[in-house]
């Protein structure tokens, strides 16, 4: 990935308390991204799950849409600093995806994310259990649009938002953290947007 979408800069609106501090309230949808935006059919979008012991299980687009559908309302977070308030999506639980993916979660602590492109970040696996995180298909009523990471990403709301994976292709579960591709690059391994963590150090 040789292309980083420019925008890396913010500025600060105080005042609400739904916005972490740091962070401006944005009523548009920014797009950024660490490379160019794939095309991914729906009938070609599969989402793969490793387990930690090796085993592994594949959804498509089909076997997604088998699975309970959520409505999800929520603030969303951005490291360059903005802040979406009130945003809409529909998605299934991460919980359930992985059940559905047939592999255990038995001596899992964290999971990396993988993206159609290359792109990575790596999340605590209690970070997207019991209701935190979704694989999102639709945005405000309509299909998730390309450049927001369509046809699915990541949810994961209660951190900074390049921890929702765009295109998220696979899911694989790890006995030990391993920074993903911003991380590697010195990103927070974490990124909680409420005690601004954004970078190594924070």
């Amino acid at each position: 990935m040789d292309i980083v979408t420019r925008g890396f800069v913010g500025r600060r609106s105080g005042g609400d308390p739904r916005i972490p501090p740091g962070q401006y309230l944005e009523r548009d949808f920014p797009v950024l991204s660490a490379g160019p935006t794939p095309v991914v059919r729906r009938e070609d979008w599969t989402l793969r799950v490793t387990g930690v012991d090796g085993s592994s299980g594949r959804l498509s687009w089909a076997d997604l849409h088998r699975l309970p559908v959520e409505d999800v309302r929520t603030d969303i977070h951005c490291v360059t600093k903005w802040s979406k308030l009130d945003t809409s999506w529909r998605g299934v639980d991460v919980e359930a995806v992985l059940s559905a993916a047939g592999v255990g979660t038995e001596g899992a602590t964290h999971v990396l994310a993988h993206a159609t492109g290359g792109y990575t970040t790596n999340l605590p696996l209690a970070d997207l259990l019991g209701g935190r995180a979704w694989v999102a298909t639709e945005y405000e009523g309509a299909s998730l649009a390309a450049e927001h990471g369509g046809p699915a990403r990541l949810l994961v709301p209660h951190l900074y938002f390049w921890k929702s994976a765009k295109w998220v292709s696979g899911l694989e579960l790890l006995a030990q953290d391993s920074p993903g591709f911003w991380e590697q690059l010195g990103y927070h391994e974490y990124g909680d947007p409420w005690r601004e963590q954004r970078y190594v150090g924070d």
